[in-house]
């Protein structure tokens, strides 16, 4: 019955890959090269580690450099209008612009028509937010995957 049939299907198999031995080592060798270079590409570029800043003081901030500066929040909720408004008011007397959008894509077409002086925030929750940068500003390779 069953033990019969599986047995002859295992020497079928079995000849097959005796009669077939290039695609059988093929078979073996192509997953152990593949996972070589993987390793090797690996240890090409290795992950980069860096240390804790320790706290200092950065001193006060120069807001000559925030004149016309515009930041683009999305959604547009009662919670996020409040901390962009004592964002912009408490902070700065002048120069510091905020816009909201109704989506995440509206945001991104104004970053790229002012990519100069544009940041965007994205408020995934009521306390959380993500910072979109325009594309020319250098990004630390720690932090890709929140932008």
């Amino acid at each position: 019955g069953v033990w019969r049939q599986t047995r002859a299907l295992l020497f079928k198999n079995c000849l097959i890959k005796c009669r077939t031995k290039k695609s059988s080592v093929q078979e073996v060798l192509f997953p152990l090269f593949f996972l070589f270079w993987l390793i090797l590409m690996s240890m090409m570029h290795p992950h980069r580690k860096y240390g804790e800043v320790a706290n200092t003081n950065l001193g006060t901030l120069d807001t000559s450099l925030l004149v016309n500066f515009v930041i683009g929040y999305t959604p547009p909720t009662r919670v996020a209008r409040e901390i962009m408004k004592k964002v912009a008011f408490d902070n700065f007397e002048d120069g510091l612009i905020t816009e909201e959008y109704l989506s995440e894509e509206e945001l991104q077409e104004a970053s790229a028509s002012k990519p100069s002086n544009f940041v965007g925030v994205v408020f995934t929750g009521a306390t959380s937010y993500q910072l979109r940068f325009p594309d020319s500003v250098a990004m630390s390779s720690i932090y890709t995957e929140s932008r």
